[in-house]
């Protein structure tokens, strides 16, 4: 899959999936723009795609902010004079009982988890549209369509507004050649994944291995995902190969929702 001399943005790209995306996207040959809002995690990800070869520039952000997110748009466009594809990946989260979660808790997961993305997407598909041509790709989640085991009941439906705007912006942006897809990954191995385990065995009284245990024995492939995996469906995403694929969203998870 042949990405070479492509432009890409990836959101949250200081660790996790977005890190192994922006490596990934790399090695298909692509120039990746990497944001994160924590400076050392995003440098360390900036230096690792150019040590592949491929240009890259590392924007801090807050991509709940609508003028920050215009920012990250307009440097990008400046450094690189297109965008192609547009890895919307940032997110946030916690662990907690649909009876403990807050005001503060829906507003801060939804200022990016939701509003983030959306503007994310639309301010992306201005520079997309008089180009006819671009990828989009929304980084959501099994939690969105139903998984029993999310982190909470407001990130689940955050994700399933991403998974309900990837539907709606495929058909509106298909008629300017702008392929939009989600990607709904399971179990993910990542440092969220590691604060979410250690909060469970902290609050259940099991050890950090039981917890992880239980998680993998409910995965049928009976292992979770690493970051890796997810990015080989967002190159394959990311590529002509995908030409005709638009409004889906695919589950990477090991066969944990039948979907």
């Amino acid at each position: 899959m042949d990405l070479s001399d492509q432009v890409v943005i990836v959101t949250g790209a200081g660790q996790g999936i977005g890190k192994a995306a922006a490596l990934a996207l790399a090695d298909a040959g692509a120039d990746v723009v990497v944001v994160d809002i924590n400076e050392r995690t995003l440098a360390e990800t900036a230096a690792a795609v150019k040590a592949k070869g491929r240009r890259t520039l590392a924007i801090r952000a807050d991509l709940g902010s609508v003028a920050e997110i215009d920012r990250m748009v307009a440097e990008s466009v400046a450094a690189f004079g297109r965008i192609d594809t547009l890895v919307n990946n940032a997110g946030v989260t916690r662990r907690a009982y649909i009876m403990d979660l807050t005001e503060e808790d829906w507003d801060r997961i939804h200022r990016v988890n939701a509003k983030g993305v959306f503007f994310c997407l639309q301010r992306v598909a201005r520079e997309m549209i008089p180009r006819s041509s671009g990828r989009i790709i929304n980084i959501a989640s099994v939690a969105g369509k139903g998984f029993p085991g999310t982190s909470n009941a407001i990130y689940a439906a955050s994700k399933g507004a991403v998974i309900s705007l990837t539907k709606t912006a495929a058909q509106q942006l298909g008629p300017h050649n702008i392929n939009v897809n989600s990607v709904c990954p399971g179990i993910v191995r990542t440092a969220l994944y590691e604060q979410i385990v250690k909060v469970m065995s902290e609050t259940e009284g099991l050890s950090i291995e039981a917890v992880e245990a239980r998680a993998v024995a409910s995965v049928p492939l009976r292992r979770p995902n690493e970051p890796e995996d997810i990015a080989d469906m967002i190159v394959f995403l990311a590529s002509a190969r995908a030409r005709n694929v638009s409004g889906q969203s695919f589950n990477v998870d090991g066969g944990l929702i039948p979907d």
